[in-house]
């Protein structure tokens, strides 16, 4: 258990070792200071030390490769202690010409306490790396002289052109009065002898081009030029043609084998006038040849990466991240169901605490605050005290609780929100909150949000070790019109995103209706999920009071008319326009002559009045308005149907109570209604199609007879959802949360 504890953490240190590791590589790429035409400086440096010098030193190595373990940590310290004016890279001083490699090498060539040039090789062009070696350096080419010598640089790459290569090197030969001329050229002019050694993974054409080869060694040799340098293969190699040394120096850094040959090498160049020395200088790092040989692999991946640990601790971080998700989903068993080895009604009798965390509540009216309300009302009544953190909606924030609301922890409002305010955005950073929650000492936290509230009191239950249940009662991507983001994004992804990443952040869920339950599932919940429909104050919607109705039914002259009520805020999400397009098309059959009473306020109020108009349902429709909860029952038994359009529901809780009223309802078909409504039995449930819709309402008008009998029988399933079974049924799921709590 300890371990399956550990490897979350563990997942989400990796992910933010490579979050910081990629943040600094950007930083590395956009941010960094950037430095250009680098060999302007150093030729510079070089003139000035060789200016009337006759004897001077210089060292030449090639195969740098970024290397950080061979070139900066070992050959660095031999350079600037061993008495060398400057230094030169034959070639593939970086492992790829990226923007990273070429920033690394010149980290790596900032430790250098003498002058350096680079010659422009394959390494160094690979990968667009050309432009970058332009920037950042100077050109492929070129040539300068620094007292009695000349040193000419060449672009073997043919990134320049050969030919014009050739035209400018024979007007430099021709010209120069230097009494010593090295050159460089990455690949080398002459081939070399590598038999027994591995190529090292080099494409086959390592050699200067052969149709202009020869052409160039011609122009050489007989210049009288001392000496050629050379990289691109891992190994020492001398020869003379002519006059001149050709050497091929490979083993500064990149992969050698570590005998013969092929071995961490640098080449000493010595000048006394006219006299020149050439040596090599071979670095013995191995021990065992084993070992030596796994060392020189290791330089080589190690000299793959941007400032070499960096890079390989981002690889090796990627690598454990996917074996850690690999893991988790194959040898990690999901806990879909609960553990039946838990007994949820084992009652010992001790009475629960529960805290309740809100981002809406009464006297805000919607379908969570009432729901809240009686889940409270419920468990109160069976002794187990509750508390609800909920917004404060009083003009004066600071104003104290009233007596009836000691059980509820009222936060100060930082910011209503909405057209007319409906939702306050609570001040949840209060150490107030803390501290009431602690000092109520619950033993479960039921959170009725994925945030805001919510969230913090997923997070107080974690810090006091309590268990989190979830009821998941609002579908988020219905409300993609409040959010200040793109609507698909927030519709397809973020919503979905959101509430699976909260529920699987709590310990157990509760869901209305088993379509919500299937729904959680699709998106990825594993914890394990309880349905349980909210409760209903189901004798308070069953009781008639014949006079009250009649006095409201003369209140709305509604006598001799078809009365239809529905229950519903008036805001977007709730399909309002949709049932008007029905009851309009209900009129036009001219078979009923059908009044809707629409009970619910929201900020769409204008907007549905100017389409009631627009429809010319005037007459045919009231927007009743806010109405008391108490209030409710009375304006369902005001009617012959209920009728609703939502697809936003989860249960659908007023359908519930129209048919405690003993009310046949018509719906459409989606999530939590699906559910409650059987087809036929207690209602008729359409597709979203208005002229189907129009046609099951006209069909329960016409048919007394059925109209009553489905009403009885929708009265009869709301029976079972009385509020005591509400609170017991949840009661259920709490023990089982604390239960599964103190298994781990």
């Amino acid at each position: 258990m300890h371990r399956q504890r550990l490897i979350p953490w563990i997942f989400y240190l990796t992910l933010t070792l490579i979050t910081a590791l990629l943040g600094y590589k950007i930083y590395l790429n956009f941010f960094e200071q950037d430095f250009a035409a680098n060999h302007a400086v150093q030729v510079k440096k070089i003139e000035t030390l060789l200016e009337q010098k006759q004897h001077y030193r210089f060292a030449v190595l090639g195969n740098i490769n970024n290397s950080v373990g061979i070139f900066e940590r070992k050959i660095i310290p031999l350079l600037n202690k061993g008495d060398y004016d400057f230094v030169i890279s034959a070639g593939n001083a970086v492992s790829s010409g990226g923007e990273d490699k070429y920033r690394a090498l010149f980290g790596t060539l900032s430790h250098l306490e003498i002058p350096y040039l680079l010659t422009f090789g394959q390494q160094e062009e690979s990968r667009i790396g050309g432009f970058r070696f332009y920037d950042h350096f100077g050109p492929y080419h070129f040539s300068f002289a620094a007292g009695d010598t000349r040193f000419t640089f060449l672009d073997s790459t043919g990134t320049t052109d050969y030919g014009w290569q050739l035209r400018w090197l024979d007007e430099i030969l021709r010209s120069s009065t230097a009494g010593n001329h090295f050159m460089f050229s990455a690949y080398p002019l002459y081939p070399v002898d590598y038999s027994g050694l591995l190529r090292l993974g080099l494409d086959d054409d390592y050699l200067f081009p052969d149709d202009s080869r020869r052409a160039f060694t011609q122009l050489i040799e007989r210049a009288g030029v001392k000496a050629v340098f050379s990289a691109e293969l891992a190994l020492f190699d001398r020869q003379t043609h002519g006059a001149t040394d050709y050497v091929v120096t490979g083993g500064a850094g990149g992969l050698v084998l570590n005998r013969g040959r092929s071995r961490y090498h640098f080449v000493t160049v010595d000048v006394d006038g006219n006299n020149v020395t050439i040596a090599e200088q071979p670095l013995d790092i191995g021990q065992h040849p084993f070992w030596r040989t796994a060392e020189s692999l290791w330089f080589f991946v190690y000299s793959l990466f941007y400032v070499g640990y960096l890079n390989f601790i981002l690889l090796v971080a990627i690598f454990i991240a996917i074996a850690i998700w690999l893991y988790r989903k194959i040898f990690t068993e999901p806990h879909y169901y609960p553990d039946f080895d838990i007994d949820p009604d084992a009652d010992d009798g001790t009475p629960l605490r529960t805290a309740m965390f809100t981002n809406n509540y009464l006297p805000f009216i919607g379908g969570v605050p009432i729901s809240i309300e009686r889940l409270k009302r419920g468990l109160t009544a069976r002794g187990h005290p509750v508390m609800v953190v909920a917004p404060r909606y009083g003009r004066d924030d600071n104003q104290p609780r009233t007596p009836d609301e000691d059980d509820v922890l009222r936060l100060r409002s930082l910011l209503p929100l909405g057209k007319h305010q409906e939702f306050r955005l609570a001040n949840i950073f209060s150490w107030r909150l803390v501290s009431r929650v602690r000092d109520f000492a619950p033993h479960i936290i039921h959170v009725h949000h994925p945030f805001w509230i919510g969230r913090a009191g997923q997070l107080i239950g974690r810090l006091l070790g309590v268990p989190v249940v979830y009821t998941y009662h609002t579908r988020l991507e219905h409300y993609a019109h409040y959010v200040p983001l793109p609507g698909p994004l927030f519709r397809n992804f973020i919503s979905h995103a959101l509430v699976k990443r909260f529920a699987n952040g709590c310990d157990t869920i509760i869901v209305p209706t088993s379509s919500v339950e299937e729904y959680l599932r699709m998106i990825g919940v594993k914890k394990p999920i309880f349905v349980q429909p909210t409760g209903i104050e189901y004798a308070r919607f069953a009781h008639r009071d014949e006079a009250a109705v009649e006095a409201l039914k003369m209140h709305y002259r509604l006598s001799g008319k078809r009365v239809l009520v529905s229950i519903s805020r008036l805001s977007r999400e709730k399909n309002i326009d949709f049932m008007l397009d029905g009851l309009r098309l209900l009129h036009d059959s001219g078979e009923h002559d059908a009044h809707l009473l629409l009970i619910g306020e929201g900020h769409d109020r204008r907007r549905l009045e100017a389409r009631i108009d627009a429809l010319a349902l005037s007459e045919n429709v009231t927007l009743v308005g806010a109405v008391a909860p108490a209030d409710i029952p009375l304006y369902c038994h005001l009617a012959e149907l209920f009728v609703f359009a939502s697809r936003s529901e989860t249960q659908g809780m007023v359908v519930l109570e129209a048919m405690a009223a003993g009310l046949p309802v018509v719906v459409i078909r989606s999530s939590g209604i699906e559910d409650i409504v059987t087809q036929g039995n207690n209602g008729y449930k359409t597709a979203p199609d208005v002229q189907a819709w129009s046609r099951a309402v006209a069909t329960l008008l016409g048919d007394d007879d059925k109209r009553r009998r489905m009403g009885r029988q929708a009265a009869e399933f709301a029976a079972g959802h009385c509020i005591e079974r509400f609170a017991h049924s949840v009661l259920r799921a709490y023990r089982y949360a604390l239960a599964a709590k103190r298994k781990t």
